[in-house]
């Protein structure tokens, strides 16, 4: 009886002993596999400063608050779009209270050509009264508060983050999401707030902001969402899209 409760015992403390070591050895291999794309993300990164050292946001503001309402309002419609609105919206409005108090109906007469013209509307001028009454009329240097702000999304209050008060900041729109995926630095990871707090853990924060600006840059002028041009990209000898569509070599299939 007692050799029986032995032979147990080890029993017990051999498959203890194994699944410790099969944590250990799959903690290895995660930490292996982060510090790899740590690196593949840093290449990425001084490739792309080197092909655009000069980037930007690409909506045209002058105040903080006028970045705030442009990125409203370029939610499903291109920047280019949003440029030609908005000088027109601020001719006619050309200061926080003036929003604040216009009425959402002559808001939604200008930004209409934006799409979703009612609730772009109301936004605006919500965003805007709660700046005017709140804030003294600027707009708050605090994440949490952005996110409170009516029609601020995570995407636009770190751009606001990043883009006017120099914070780190990583701003998953459709492009980021695009490239990332496509590189490797993700794995089929779609959801914006999911690539963000993934990509905080191969960003350094000091690159975040003009890295993700850069991603907008290569997607529009190289990395297409229907047709990359794979044969011209400084990252095909890095990225697994292109290895994997083209895998007799790029412009050969």
């Amino acid at each position: 009886m007692r050799q029986g409760t032995e032979k147990k015992t080890e029993k017990k403390t051999e498959k203890k002993t194994e699944k410790k070591t099969e944590k250990k050895k799959g903690t290895r291999v995660a930490a292996a596999a982060l510090n790899a794309r740590r690196e593949l993300t840093k290449e990425v990164i001084e490739r792309l400063k080197a092909l655009y050292p000069d980037t930007k946001c690409t909506l045209n503001y002058r105040d903080a608050w006028q970045l705030l309402i442009s990125v409203r309002l370029a939610a499903q419609c291109t920047d280019l779009r949003v440029d030609q609105v908005t000088p027109r919206l601020y001719e006619r409005f050309p200061t926080v209270r003036a929003l604040a108090e216009a009425p959402v109906e002559a808001i939604e007469e200008i930004v209409r050509p934006c799409g979703l013209g009612n609730s772009k509307a109301r936004d605006i001028q919500k965003c805007m009264r709660i700046l005017h009454e709140e804030y003294r009329d600027e707009v708050p240097r605090d994440f949490k508060a952005l996110l409170a702000l009516p029609g601020v999304g995570r995407k636009s209050a770190n751009l606001i983050m990043g883009d006017i008060f120099g914070e780190p900041a990583i701003v998953t729109d459709t492009h980021c999401i695009r490239l990332v995926n496509r590189i490797g630095l993700v794995d089929d990871v779609k959801e914006p707030a999911k690539v963000e707090k993934l990509l905080w853990e191969l960003v350094p924060p000091e690159e975040s902001n003009q890295f993700c600006h850069r991603l907008v840059d290569h997607g529009r002028a190289v990395c297409m969402a229907r047709k990359p041009d794979c044969g011209r990209c400084v990252l095909n000898d890095l990225c697994r899209y292109a290895k994997e569509e083209q895998p007799f070599g790029l412009g050969e299939v």
